[in-house]
């Protein structure tokens, strides 16, 4: 284990971190019970207490059990975008006993399905908006949907105000199953007791891989305890602390940095549903904001916005997040702005966030940091798994305590995703990356097939089995291409069936994506061509496509054209 990065650790704090032996909701009580009247959630003017937090929670809880028939260990999907209700919802669940399954709001009817029918979930919470995209899914064994209507959460006059889909009123919900989410509190059901511990499982957010369905990391409250407690800490937090939450609780990281480590604080965090650059500085200003979460395209984004100059942000004194580097031009404007660094991280969904993070007093820039507390990270051969010296080039693995137990259902997967050194259990993370002279570590390039979207992973063999549904396509080979905006974006290269050729363009396969899959992972661009290279074994040779498409853009010719006729907008919370 390579040792160089302890000369550079925040001073003042221990290299181990003694972690609570709790179950999640304890943090809801304690601070419930430290701070009832004090603003956890701040929500377009709309103040949730920790008393109100923890009853709330409560009480679905106690409808989940009692109306819906959750049990110790259940997964129950929750679908909903930033919201008070997110929140209480995923405190309700683990205080039912049962198991989060955090689902994407941007997801369609078929990649629910998948996580529906993967996890064994017969219940959801969900909003009044998403439920097109349930109803499908009650023949595959959805029994209960408890529906949110997110404008029930709002004041009368919401400051800053919101995007039209929070706004909307409630409407009457028909037919069997369904609950709304006001009914089930309104209903006073108490829970029973709490009956799992900080080795059960809590959550489990599905990732893709290089097989293309997606899949669940398991994540106990022990492992999810790891990452709140080691980033409060990490960067010094305090109770007076005012959190903006902009990253979608969905994710691991806005989860992390955004509910969790604030409630067991018992901090304020200021959300919003949607990320909005104006908003966000209108929220910084009003609230005095300390700390902003945000991946690098949110902060280019904040920076141009030429209002920026009449907002107030002289209150935050920490820019963090991850998920792509942040452009040095944008990091020394961010600095000459508001005086403070981005401070990187380097984390993933199976290990419940961050695993690396710059020292807040002395960060590198495209950096991803040094491990944190109690966290064995090296760099081995890719292909031996022998650890590799320090400046050489390799695949990142770890050992720490945030670390998932494994892939829900794929001990296959599982066996593939961990290596054995020195006695330890390490997780491959398909990164290649190297350590500097002062042990920091740094990305170099993916061993994975991977395409980050603006900080989101897309995996092609997911989008590739998602297009094979269009009725036209007869092939499909999905890879990255870069984008000045959201880093890469996604391309598909296209095989038409011979009755399509002539009456398919690449616009429709575009707009077809875009109805049956998240906007982040439907190809922006198409090309039809007439057939895909294949080794002898008969496989698609996607490496060769992501090459010649690497070397096109290194010509000067004019790049492919977006063919989406209204371009999306480069939001990571939709």
């Amino acid at each position: 284990m390579n040792l160089l990065h302890l000369a550079h650790w925040p001073p003042g704090l221990s290299t181990q971190l003694t972690l609570p032996e709790t179950h999640l909701f304890h943090n809801a009580e304690v601070s419930a019970t430290r701070y009832p009247h004090k603003p956890f959630i701040v929500f377009h003017g709309a103040v949730l207490t920790f008393a109100q937090f923890r009853l709330q929670a409560e009480q679905l809880a106690g409808y989940l059990q009692r109306v819906c028939g959750v049990q110790r260990g259940d997964r129950v999907l929750l679908c909903l975008q930033n919201s008070p209700q997110w929140a209480v919802a995923f405190y309700a669940i683990v205080r039912a006993n049962a198991v989060v399954v955090p689902v994407n709001p941007m997801n369609r009817t078929d990649e629910l399905r998948h996580c529906l029918t993967d996890s064994g979930a017969t219940v959801a919470v969900t909003a009044q908006n998403l439920l097109p995209e349930f109803e499908p899914l009650r023949s595959d064994g959805l029994n209960h949907l408890v529906v949110a209507t997110y404008s029930d959460a709002l004041p009368p006059e919401p400051e800053p105000p919101a995007p039209e889909f929070v706004t909307a009123p409630g409407q009457p919900l028909h037919g069997p199953g369904l609950h709304a989410w006001t009914d089930a509190l309104a209903a006073g059901h108490v829970p029973g007791p709490i009956t799992t511990g900080p080795d059960d499982l809590c959550a489990m957010p599905y990732t893709s891989g290089t097989t293309g369905q997606p899949k669940g990391c398991m994540h106990t409250h022990r492992t999810s305890m790891s990452t709140l407690v080691g980033g409060v800490n990490w960067f010094c937090r305090t109770p007076d602390t005012v959190y903006l939450s902009v990253l979608p609780y969905f994710h691991v990281t806005g989860l992390v940095g955004g509910l969790h480590g604030p409630l067991y604080l018992g901090a304020t965090t200021v959300l919003l549903s949607r990320w909005d650059r104006e908003a966000a500085a209108v929220c910084i200003a009003r609230h005095r904001v300390n700390v902003w979460q945000a991946i690098s395209t949110m902060v280019i984004d904040f920076m141009a916005n030429p209002r920026l100059s009449g907002h107030d942000l002289s209150s935050l004194d920490a820019v963090r997040g991850g998920g792509a580097a942040m452009p040095a031009a944008v990091h020394a404007q961010l600095k000459a702005l508001t005086g403070v660094d981005y401070i990187e991280g380097y984390g993933m969904t199976e290990t419940m966030a961050a695993t690396h993070i710059n020292p807040p007093h002395r960060p590198k820039r495209q950096c991803l940091g040094i491990p944190v507390f109690d966290v064995d990270a090296r760099i081995v051969d890719p292909a031996t798994l022998a650890e590799l010296p320090q400046g050489e080039t390799g695949e990142i693995v770890m050992h720490g305590p945030q670390v998932m137990r494994g892939y829900w259902r794929q001990p296959a997967a599982t066996e593939q995703a961990f290596l054995t050194l020195d006695g330890k259990r390490f997780l491959r993370t398909g990164d290649l990356g190297h350590i500097d002279d002062e042990g920091y570590f740094f990305m170099t390039d993916r061993l994975k097939r991977m395409i980050n979207a603006s900080g989101y992973k897309v995996w092609p063999a997911e989008v590739e089995g998602l297009l094979h549904h269009h009725p036209a396509i007869q092939e499909a080979c999905v890879i990255g291409i870069k984008d000045p905006h959201r880093g890469e974006t996604v391309k598909a290269m296209v095989v038409l069936r011979a009755d399509a050729v002539g009456h398919t363009q690449p616009e429709d396969i575009v707009a077809w994506a875009h109805e049956h899959m998240a906007p982040y992972k439907a190809p922006r661009v198409v090309e039809l061509v007439a057939a895909l290279p294949k080794s002898a074994s008969g496989k698609v040779m996607w490496r060769s496509l992501q090459e010649q498409e690497a070397q096109r853009h290194a010509s000067p010719q004019t790049p492919p054209q977006d063919h989406h006729p209204d371009s999306l907008p480069d939001n990571p919370t939709p």
